[in-house]
Formats: structure tokens, C-alpha cells, sequence
């Protein structure tokens, strides 16, 4: 038991308890900041208390009988006290009552455990709160109420039922939840085993909140496995960049998808840049820097002379100046619906999207090109250089070239042999 806990018992009178001249006499029990009362038979005139000593004085005709009854229930009190705190039992001044009263404990209703939608309605309001003031983008936060989304469904599935008591979920629980999304949404492993990161981030959560003891999925490990990256080679880029456009809403669509291929950005930050983001950085060559939406690191590429001509191309153009973008951007869904009439016009047998841009920043124009993994790295704002490796593993034509020069020096370098 702490040492700020108190306890104490004592007679007091209740003077709004009146009967023929005389008022009641109870018992208060304190402990730890609370108090309760204890009402007894007696009474008494309210000259006849000794309110210094707590006890009826002798000029009452029934002092000693009633001083001695008030003594005993004080001191019944004190030891079932005594008892509680040696068997070290929870105390509360309504147990004590109780004990003394011969009444069944009223036990305190056992605390409701959290569940797993609630814990997922706890992370995404804080999230959402984040998202406010500009330190979560919006998709990371939709993610997470995709995937409460989906643990719910799953729940439903497995279990015939839509929610479940953290303390009650078990490692089970996450591999049958993989098994789901994999045949029940049909879902590919690295996009099944996102949502499941997700989920195992709830339970930390609910971890360092003490809403369990420990998460039970800590012995499931998320594998990724590195998917083929689409990108366009240097003739088919060349071929999309140099078309003869008669329509320019493909013009337009066309030269934003070619900045983004000599820039890395990608569609959403495009989208966010208005006319006076171009910097001069300290080399004094012009540069385009931003907060990526999806992670919220740095990212800051020179422009390159393509990029720069592109920006001045459109520098005056109606939409750019009445809205103050740096490019003419489409909504998502119309620039890829674009890009497709795109490819079939420049016979491109690629499917073309807005990442297909930034995976060709990354190999054809950079690192096909001997730019360093770590400057690449760099400029695509990635947190880890693992990352950028993904696309350092389909540059052949970069392996092809650095051999090629290779044979070449060693061709040159005489071959000695050992004298006879």
C-alpha cells in the first residue's frame, strides 16, 4: 500500500437526523480521498456531545452504554481494515461498509477490454489529426481504413463475427488473415502483406497503450518480393518525346509524362507545384524541390535542359496562369486514360501510367547513364537506398555498356605469359 493512503474512522453527529429533541450519531470511515458513512441507533442531545473527543458526555443518562457500543464498531471497523491491508486486498472505504455490514462484496464490473475496431478507430482519428496539419498524406490515411476495412470482412468470414477483444487474437488470426487476402481478395503478396504491416502496427499500438501485454504477431515476418519494374527504353522514350501531336490534349498529357521521365516526380506532386517552384539552387543551375505526399521526405532534382523547356513551353499556357500550376495536369484518372491513346499512337506496347515516368527517371535516364544509386537515391526522396536498388537490378543495357568498356581496357593490356 502507498504511503499517501490514509485511513481513519471516527463518530460523528448528523445533525439533519432529528428525532424528539435529539439527533443521530454515525460512524465515518476515510481511506485514500474517500469517505463513507455508517448510521447507528443512537441518539443524542446536541449539548450532551463531546465533539473534541467523539464521544457522548457524562451528564447523558446513556454515555457509557452508547460510548462502549461506539468503540466496538470503530474498532471492528479498524481490523477489517487491518485484515485487507496483511492479505493485501484491494481497499475501498464501500468494502469496508460492506464487511462490517455482513453484506456480499459488490465487486467493481471487470474492465472492458479494447477491441480490434476500436483500436483501428483510435490510430486512424489520431492519424486523421495528423493529417490536418500536414504531417500524414491522405492516402497513407485511407490505407489504414482500407485495411479496418478489411480485417472486418475477414472477421466476418472466418469468424461470423465483426469485431473481436485484442486479448482474444492470436498469431493464427494474422496467417489465416493472409491466407483471405490472398484467395478471398485475390490480392498479390507484397499488396497483402502492406495491409498486414498495417495491422501489426495497430497491435504495437495497442501494445505501448497497455491495452495487451504483448503483440501476437510478432513471429509473422513480411516478405516483399521485388517486382518487374516497366519502364520505357531510351528509343521508345525518344520516340513518345519527339511525336507529332495534332491534339493537344494529348500534347499537354504527353509533355507532362516526358517531364516526369527527366525528373522523377511523381503525378501527385506534379500536381501540387505552382508556377514560381523553380529554385536556383547554390551550384546557380535551376531546381525543383518537394515534400513527397506519400512519405514526406525531401526531394530536389536539377532540371535538366528537357524539363526546363517543357516548363517554359507552358509558362503562359490559360490553365497554368488562371491556376497557378507549374504544368497543365489532368486529374489522375484522365491522364492515364491519355496515356494509353499515347502508347497505341507511338506503338508502345507498354502500359503507360504515371509511375511508369518515375521508374524511367530512375533507370534510363539516370542510372543507364552512370548517375550514382546514391544520387539517385537522393532525388527520388527515398528513405532507404534498398529502395532504389529495385531499379537498379533491370539496367542491363548500363551492365552491357560497363562491360563492353571493360573488354575493351583489358583488350589493350598485353598478356603475359610465363617463359618457357
Amino acid at each position: 500500500m502507498q504511503a499517501t493512503q490514509k485511513f481513519s474512522v471516527t463518530s460523528m453527529l448528523n445533525k439533519q437526523r432529528e428525532k424528539e429533541g435529539k439527533v443521530q450519531i454515525f460512524i465515518r470511515i476515510y481511506f485514500d480521498g474517500k469517505r463513507t458513512e455508517i448510521t447507528t441507533q443512537n441518539f443524542v442531545k446536541v449539548n450532551h456531545w463531546d465533539d473534541k473527543f467523539k464521544k457522548v458526555k457524562d451528564i447523558d443518562p446513556n454515555s457509557h452504554l452508547i460510548n462502549i457500543q461506539l468503540e466496538e464498531m470503530k474498532s471492528k471497523i479498524t481490523k477489517i481494515y487491518v485484515k485487507l491491508q496483511a492479505l493485501e486486498e484491494e481497499i475501498t472505504v464501500q468494502k469496508i461498509r460492506q464487511l462490517f455490514q455482513g453484506k456480499p462484496i459488490e465487486e467493481s464490473p471487470k474492465p472492458k477490454n479494447k477491441t480490434i475496431c476500436e483500436a483501428f478507430d483510435y490510430h486512424n482519428l489520431k492519424m486523421e489529426e495528423t493529417l490536418k496539419v500536414g504531417k500524414v498524406c491522405t492516402k497513407t490515411w485511407e490505407r489504414y481504413k482500407i485495411t479496418k476495412n478489411k480485417v472486418v470482412a475477414f472477421m466476418e468470414k472466418q469468424y461470423n463475427v465483426s469485431d473481436m477483444e485484442l486479448p482474444d487474437i492470436r498469431l493464427r488470426f494474422v496467417t489465416e488473415f493472409e491466407h483471405y487476402l490472398l484467395t478471398t481478395d485475390k490480392l498479390q503478396s507484397n499488396t497483402a502483406h502492406k495491409y498486414i504491416k498495417n495491422l501489426k502496427k495497430i497491435m504495437n499500438m495497442s501494445v505501448g497503450l497497455d491495452w495487451i501485454p504483448s503483440n501476437p504477431f510478432n513471429q509473422f515476418k513480411c516478405s516483399y518480393q521485388s517486382p518487374d519494374r516497366e519502364i520505357l527504353n531510351r528509343e521508345e522514350l525518344a520516340v513518345l518525346q519527339f511525336k507529332k501531336l495534332s491534339i493537344s490534349r494529348l500534347e499537354e498529357v504527353r509533355d507532362v509524362f516526358v517531364f516526369c521521365c527527366y525528373t522523377g516526380f511523381a503525378f501527385t506532386d506534379i500536381f501540387q507545384f505552382e508556377q514560381n517552384a523553380v529554385t536556383i539552387g547554390l551550384d546557380g543551375e535551376y531546381w525543383l524541390s518537394t515534400n513527397r505526399q506519400k512519405t514526406g521526405t525531401k526531394e530536389s532534382v536539377p532540371l535538366l535542359p528537357v524539363a526546363l523547356k517543357i516548363i517554359e513551353k507552358y509558362k503562359h499556357h490559360p490553365y497554368c496562369v488562371s491556376e497557378n500550376k507549374l504544368l497543365p495536369v489532368n486529374s489522375n484518372q484522365r491522364y492515364n486514360s491519355y496515356l494509353k491513346e499515347l502508347a497505341d499512337i507511338c506503338n508502345i506496347n507498354k502500359h503507360l501510367t504515371s509511375h511508369i515516368a518515375r521508374h524511367t527517371f530512375a533507370t534510363t535516364v539516370t542510372l543507364a547513364n552512370g548517375v550514382p544509386i546514391e544520387t539517385v537515391s537522393s532525388m527520388l526522396g527515398h528513405t532507404s537506398i534498398r529502395t532504389t536498388q529495385i531499379y537498379a537490378k533491370v539496367v542491363e543495357e548500363k551492365v552491357s555498356s560497363d562491360m563492353k568498356l571493360l573488354r575493351q581496357k583489358l583488350a589493350n593490356i598485353p598478356i603475359i605469359t610465363k617463359a618457357v
